[in-house]
């Protein structure tokens, strides 16, 4: 490109210093500029296409302007528009504009919001997994409820309920209406209504594509929904491909599982919605104690075999060797409990601690202050309570975030499992814990969350405790 500066000494070289370089290395001329499609020129040079577009057709219209075919107006025209297109951002939306679209549902709870960081955001894909009554639905339907509200606790939009195993509960749905306070007395124009709920039920996984991939996306531009929901995302999976673990069939799952995300993703960025779903979860078993230290020897002495097999040493001598190189064992009535830590942290075993919602355990030095058989029957529970979300890791990476209601029996006195409500104690705990988020901070794997009760209104808080704390 040396021969553009002796047919254009005036031409603006500080825009396309970034191309130059590559340009003289592969020998193309201004004549080549002018001649050859952009198309080869990129790729001749391994340039980004738009780049060489932008440089040939300033070029040209320098050269246009030395022949008289343009004036000096539109000459200063192009030259704005050049500087302005090089100098622009490469990024579509900056930092400004996300922030002012950045659109929330809010749960109507405040503790419930502060937890979220605000509440449910658009654009993302948020899930919610949990055991079979740790309410779920009732945190849905409070959703669909709450995305009709006028900004800020929501988007003023309707909303879509996709059912794959039962179908919407209207009544629950007036019930919230008609009890929660904040809804009550909302005037008839700003309260939300059940017509403004689109409801679709997929009975199996073929529907299931065929609504998301054609009906869904005709639905969000013709009416504008704010919000879908789909309750549960796992119903059809393991309704259809549980009875088959061959690898064929697995690798034919993790297909649809990706395909079901970035239709998901998509639906949720082109229309600024949305998208919450309700996930199942299975039983996990975690081990009751990690395996024995092994020994560790000095390089002066000699491995234990070796003393073994000779003739001329005494089983008393062996045993004070190995008295000296093994720690003491653990009392027996005491059994070694596996926190997270204790597992190497490339393992699934210690990961999925922090991505299920469900911990295997306390820190150590929280362990070693539950002495009281309260809390040692308490954590005993919860050891086996633990749960992991269906679907597997191939579906947590295609979330945004994951909300985990955890369901633990109530205590009594004693550390006894409580069977009955008298004086109107609870049989069951619920909690809601942030297990990530890329809007906002989790929970935290070794925390409970924020406890809440299902009631007429739809959920509420009732405030937040750690594990290593006092029932």
């Amino acid at each position: 490109m040396t021969d553009l500066l002796h047919t254009l000494p005036d031409f603006p070289i500080k825009f396309y210093t970034h191309l130059i370089p590559s340009l003289e290395r592969k020998l193309i001329t201004t004549t080549d500029l002018l001649t050859l499609e952009p198309l080869e020129i990129a790729r001749r040079a391994q340039l980004p296409l738009l780049d060489v577009k932008r440089f040939t057709r300033h070029v040209l219209a320098r050269l246009q302007s030395q022949l008289g075919l343009l004036n000096a107006d539109e000459l200063l025209r192009d030259n704005e528009a050049h500087s302005d297109a090089v100098c622009a951002p490469s990024l579509s939306h900056n930092g400004s504009a996300i922030v002012a679209k950045w659109s929330l549902i809010a749960t109507l709870d405040p503790i419930f919001d502060s937890a979220l960081s605000g509440g449910i955001p658009t654009g993302y894909i948020t899930e919610v997994t949990g055991e079979s009554g740790a309410g779920k639905t009732q945190f849905l339907l409070s959703l669909l409820i709450t995305a009709q509200l006028p900004s800020p606790h929501g988007l003023s939009r309707p909303t879509v309920y996709i059912s794959t195993e039962h179908p919407l509960p209207t009544p629950r749905l007036t019930q919230i209406l008609r009890t929660h306070p904040h809804l009550s007395f909302l005037p008839p124009l700003q309260k939300p209504s059940l017509s403004r709920i689109f409801s679709i039920q997929t009975p199996d996984l073929e529907s299931q594509d065929h609504i998301l991939a054609y009906q869904v996306p005709v639905l969000l531009a013709r009416h504008k929904a704010g919000l879908i929901i789909i309750d549960s995302i796992a119903a059809n999976y393991r309704a259809e491909r549980s009875s088959t673990s061959s690898g064929a069939a697995l690798g034919l799952r993790t297909s649809q599982l990706l395909k079901l995300g970035h239709q998901l993703r998509s639906l949720a960025r082109e229309h600024d919605c949305a998208v919450v779903v309700s996930n199942q979860v299975a039983d996990r078993f975690a081990p009751t104690s990690p395996p024995p230290p092994q020994p560790r020897q000095t390089p002066s002495s000699p491995p234990p075999h070796s003393l073994s097999s000779s003739p001329h040493g005494s089983s008393q001598g062996i045993q004070s060797l190995d008295a000296a190189i093994m720690p003491p064992p653990p009392p027996s009535n005491t059994q070694p409990h596996r926190s997270p830590s204790a597992y190497p942290p490339l393992t699934l075993d210690h990961q999925q601690n922090f991505f299920t919602g469900w911990s295997s355990g306390p820190p150590s030095h929280l362990h070693r202050e539950q002495t009281t058989s309260h809390s040692a029957s308490q954590q005993s529970i919860q050891n086996q309570n633990l749960k992991n979300p269906a679907l597997g890791l191939v579906w947590t990476n295609q979330i945004a975030c994951r909300i985990a209601l955890v369901k633990e029996r109530n205590l009594g006195v004693g550390g006894e499992l409580s069977s009955s409500t008298e004086d109107g104690e609870r049989v069951w705990k619920r909690y809601m814990k942030i297990v990530f988020a890329s809007w906002g901070p989790s929970t935290g794997a070794m925390r409970k969350g924020v406890e809440f009760e299902i009631w007429g209104g739809g959920v509420r808080s009732l405030g937040t405790k750690s594990e290593g704390e006092e029932e």
